[in-house]
């Protein structure tokens, strides 16, 4: 619409200038105009009149704001107010002498060129934090910061442990796309064995840097939830600086950069040795409690790793005899640090005392007996360390897939023959697993997508996937090698949703014992829940391949179970305790049902049975001999297996017996109880836990009897069976007085023979290895629901 009383001259001036300030209303539109000029030839130097036009544009868009843009530093695509036409003409004329001047410097090497696009090279040096967040028990925490660009994470540091004023002194190299795009600094606490603790986040605005000159900066770090919180602050320095070549430079840079981080991601996870630590007494600890003793227990780190020992009550020269082992993940083999803590319920524990090793100096492959004293009170610790090479570990793309060689493949397998049977009996297989991808996750943003990865442990041992960004059909390729230590152990592979601000979503998990792995079979399982009780939405597809030593297997089936270095701290749980009690109730109602049974034979209920069952009786005790004893229970494992191979392994039982009700209810009833309620009932709480766990000890141990006598676990059964074979020749030939006298002998010499011999009861050794029926249900592999085929689960996915 024309202004009124404008004449025509006028008005066709202000039609032309509102056509050459039309593209510059928003400055990203401005920018990426240029850029399309710029790319599209030379065509637009030829001619200097488009040229001077060009120059003439930028001139009046710096002389001009208020006709260009209007309003805020947003692109806005309202209409501007058109101006007076003569302080416009004016303003016109101005410009063009303007203009012409400039194109005299256009041979001139500009300094700055603010609108090209991947052009930037930007050098980050991080120094230090300040005043960080505490987010450990102890007060302290162990921070690491990642930069994100566009959305993928570019660099990760290292991590300071207990530091809330951490200095780094790290430097990294960014290539710049686009100066509007700000880099996205987060700041974590590294928890091993969990997900990490969210610190602060911090946003480094890189348009209002000024180029090639190194600049100090400081980010305030802050909570998105919490904005008014305080979380410390991050010192950096950075570096602006234009490049040369930018398509050149920036594709090869791009590339080193995303081989370094691929390079460092799969480094950073891949540990160089073994340190075995055999904890086995401490002597004259200081007195921390009225009764002038205490109740010592011990925690070990070395770097990101962390273990605490068995609290042993009311002594001040307690004894572990605990082993257990960490991963070198330096060349040195790092400083292992030593706290000792006196046990108090209801309060903070007491700190006894502190020491270090450094496993740099100890020679490799040999047992060292280390007497430590306590640093900083009397006192000293009993340790055994000994220091292995690094394990078969390795992460691997799909295409280089380790065991898929046939010379690799024919080495392993020798490496695990027969032949080799008696040699390094702690490495006792290898375990390769092809996570390729996952299908139908659940949505964990808000923009209907999740950013998923995928985490594998097997004991102790843990490595992860890179994470697929903004999908949930995501594929990750990728091949993980584990070292076995115990064909027992189970695999969990757990998918998480990778959070923008703070710690991992869980998305679904899997647990995989590698006894009931068929090697070389994709298969596809159903994710479940935290608890490994329901479904979830999701599926994985995985290969696994298991190879082992079966004599090395069945030697380390009856010496203690590795345990994790990090567990879930028992927790008050109604719906757990009458769980347990229910347990317990069936594992006695089958006694009493046998119980029953006998005193029926006894009562003569039924005569014919009676009758049956006094024969028996009378021809057992007059020919009865010892060895009949586990000839008894080998019948019955021969018999239940018959009997299952006749009508099968399938087993219902277990579908009705566990019931559980939702936990997400019980877990909200708990949150919505006063907190200061169970903190004034600490005793209570510690009976009630120890009652608890009792309960779960005895129900696990009668079902894994029962598990061992029904083949749940052929090889244990079959185990068993060789065991008891062996008892039986054994008892048959040799008198049980001399078999006696051997293990009396055997038991009153043990100690003189090995001072420092950690002790274990077989049988307990063995049955923690046959799963109980809660597990056996955890382990249980969900069916796809057959009423959807899967391209219909997959259509109904919310994409």
């Amino acid at each position: 619409m024309e202004p009124s009383g404008a004449s025509p001259p006028q008005t066709t001036i202000w039609r032309q200038l509102q056509a050459r300030a039309k593209p510059l209303l928003s400055p990203k539109l401005g920018s990426r105009d240029a850029e399309d000029k710029k790319d599209r030839g030379a065509g637009i130097f030829k001619k200097m009149k488009r040229t001077e036009l060009a120059v003439l544009d930028r001139v009046i868009s710096s002389s001009q704001p208020d006709l260009l843009l209007s309003g805020g530093s947003g692109p806005r695509r309202e209409k501007p107010q058109k101006p007076p036409v003569a302080p416009l003409a004016q303003t016109h004329h101005k410009s063009s002498s303007l203009g012409s001047a400039s194109l005299e410097k256009l041979a001139e090497p500009p300094r700055i060129a603010p609108t090209a696009s991947g052009m930037y090279k930007l050098e980050v040096e991080l120094k230090r934090g300040r005043d960080l967040a505490v987010r450990d028990r102890g007060g302290s925490s162990d921070p690491y910061v990642k930069f994100k660009l566009a959305g993928k994470e570019v660099f990760r540091s290292k991590t300071i442990h207990k530091n809330l004023n951490p200095v780094w002194e790290e430097r990294c190299t960014l290539v710049i796309d686009c100066l509007s795009d700000p880099v996205y600094v987060k700041v974590f606490d590294y928890d091993f064995g969990l997900q990490d603790d969210f610190m602060g986040s911090a946003y480094l605005h890189l348009e209002s840097l000024e180029q090639q000159r190194t600049i100090p900066v400081t980010l305030e770090l802050k909570d998105p939830q919490h904005p008014d919180q305080d979380l410390g602050s991050l010192d950096l320095s950075v570096t602006l600086t234009p490049k040369d070549s930018p398509v050149e430079e920036r594709r090869d840079s791009a590339q080193q950069q995303s081989l370094r981080l691929s390079d460092l991601h799969r480094k950073s996870q891949l540990w160089r040795g073994i340190v075995s630590i055999a904890l086995i007494e401490g002597r004259n600890l200081i007195p921390m409690d009225p009764n002038g003793l205490s109740d010592p227990y011990v925690k070990f780190r070395l770097g990101p790793q962390k273990y605490r020992s068995k609290t042993v009550p009311k002594t001040l020269s307690p004894q572990w005899r605990e082993q257990f082992d960490l991963h070198m993940y330096e060349e040195t083999g790092g400083v292992l640090e030593i706290t000792v803590w006196d046990k108090d319920t209801g309060r903070r524990d007491d700190f006894l005392g502190r020491c270090q090793l450094d496993l740099s100096p100890l020679p490799k492959e040999r047992t060292h007996r280390l007497d430590l004293p306590l640093e900083e009170s009397r006192g000293l610790l009993v340790l055994l360390v000994t220091l292995t090479a690094s394990s078969h570990v390795s992460i691997a793309d799909l295409s280089l897939t380790p065991l898929d060689d046939p010379l690799e493949r024919r080495e392993v397998l020798a490496r695990y023959g027969a032949l080799r049977s008696f040699s390094n009996i702690k490495d006792v297989g290898l375990v390769q697993v092809k996570v390729m991808r996952a299908e139908g996750l659940m949505v964990a943003d808000v923009i209907g997508k999740s950013d998923p990865f995928c985490v594998l442990e097997l004991n102790n041992d843990r490595l992860q996937t890179h994470t697929v960004y903004k999908n949930l059909n995501p594929e990750w390729n990728k091949v993980f090698t584990f070292n076995v230590k115990d064909i027992h152990a189970v695999l969990e592979v757990t998918v998480f949703d990778e959070d923008r601000d703070r710690s991992a979503d869980f998305l679904g998990k899997v647990a995989i014992p590698l006894l009931r792995v068929r090697n070389g079979e994709s298969k596809s399982y159903e994710l479940k829940n935290k608890e490994l009780t329901g479904r979830t939405k999701g599926t994985i597809y995985l290969e696994i391949d298991v190879v082992y030593n079966t004599v090395k297997a069945a030697l380390r089936s009856v010496v203690p179970a590795e345990q994790k270095y990090i567990e879930d701290e028992p927790k008050v749980s109604k719906q757990l305790l009458q769980q347990n009690f229910n347990r317990v109730k069936r594992c006695i109602m089958v006694l009493i049902s046998y119980g029953t049974f006998i005193n029926s034979c006894f009562e003569w209920e039924s005569a014919q049975r009676s009758i049956i069952s006094f024969v028996l009786f009378v021809v057992v005790v007059w020919n009865f001999e010892v060895y009949m004893l586990p000839m008894a229970l080998l019948l019955l494992l021969v018999w239940n297996y018959v009997s299952l191979s006749i009508r099968g392994t399938t087993d219902t039982s277990l579908d009705t017996m566990f019931e559980w009700e939702d936990e997400e209810e019980d877990r909200e009833d708990k949150e919505a109880e006063p907190k200061g309620f169970l903190d004034k009932l600490y005793a209570i709480q510690d009976v009630f836990i120890s009652v608890q766990s009792a309960l779960d000890g005895a129900a696990s141990y009668g079902e894994r009897v029962k598990n061992t006598v029904t083949w749940t676990v052929p090889f244990l059964s079959w185990l068993a069976i060789a065991a008891l074979s062996s008892a039986t020749v054994l008892l048959y030939l040799v008198p049980l007085r001399y078999l006696l006298l051997a293990w009396g002998v055997n038991k009153f010499t043990k100690k003189l023979r090995d001072p420092y011999l950690i002790d274990n009861n077989e049988l307990l050794d063995f049955l923690s290895r046959v799963p109980s029926d809660v597990q056996v249900m955890q382990y249980r592999e969900l069916k796809a629901d057959s009423g959807q085929s899967p391209s219909k689960r997959r259509r109904t996915v919310p994409s």
